[in-house]
Order: structure tokens, then sequence, then C-alpha cells
């Protein structure tokens, strides 16, 4: 069994909250709109990794790929900031995980999970501040959104 914390869109931005979910887990996702490098730097360095390039991402995030496809504990994954860029057909994916519109969203389409976890970073658009949990084990996983607390309306 493996934990994975899901996050996106943190616009420069790990809330204490957020760095230790990613701490308890085993991998991290990061769909996008990391915004800095030490913030990438970071979520690296607190474990195995999966990160791509958001639209806010700039030269120095190049290198970071647009999509990636992963499996783990048999669970097969596609990762991207936004779900526009998702291809039409999709063979032999079990969860999308896309950013971008920074609203929290999960629903299983053509038996497919379509989750966007929301942001943690900077709250935008008066939506809460959010990622998400999500445990795999043996092709089989369990997700829940786990919502980060805030001080101001504006952070």
């Amino acid at each position: 069994m493996k934990r994975i914390a899901i996050i996106s869109d943190t616009h420069g931005i790990l809330r204490e909250q957020v760095i230790a979910e990613l701490d308890a887990a085993d991998c991290i996702f990061h769909a996008g709109d990391i915004n800095t490098p030490s913030v990438a730097d970071t979520v690296r360095m607190l474990g195995e990794t999966y990160m791509v390039r958001g639209n806010n991402d700039m030269d120095w995030a190049k290198d970071l790929p647009a999509s990636i496809s992963t499996t783990i504990e048999g669970v097969r994954f596609f990762i991207v900031h936004n779900r526009t860029d998702v291809p039409k057909r999709l063979p032999q994916v079990d969860v999308v995980i896309y950013g971008h519109s920074h609203k929290y969203f999960s629903e299983v389409i053509d038996g497919v999970l379509y989750l966007n976890p929301g942001s943690c970073g900077k709250r935008r658009f008066n939506l809460e501040i959010s990622m998400c949990r999500m445990t795999v084990d043996a092709g089989h996983f369990q997700y829940e959104k786990v919502i980060i607390p805030h001080n101001s309306p504006l952070e």
C-alpha cells in the first residue's frame, strides 16, 4: 500500500499543513502551477515526486513534462495541468489528475476517476484551499479531500 498526496496550483506557497501532508505520504503528485523553483525543490525533498508544468510555470520549469503517465501499486495515473489537455482517447488509465481551475472536482467518467485536488496555494476566486489524500493498493484506490484552514479571505 502507498499513500499519495495530490496537490496543484501552489503558486509559490507551501503552507505548513500542506508540507505535513506531503511529508506523511509515500509519494507526491503536483499537477502544475508550482511557480517557483524553491517550491519544486521543497516538494522533491519530501519524497518520490511526480510533477508537471502548469501554464504559470515559466522558463525555470521548461524541463518539467506537460503530462506524466505512471502506475503505482497497480493503479494507472495520467497527470496533466489543464483538463482540456487530456487526450480524447486515454487507454489504460484509472485516474486522471489535473489542476488549473483551483476548484476541487472528483467524478468517475466512463470508468475513470477525474480528480482535481483544488488549489493549496494562494486563495483565489473565493474558493476553499484544498488538496487530496489517496491510498493505492493492488490495483484499488481510495481518496479523500483535505481542506486546508486559512486565516483570511485573501489568503
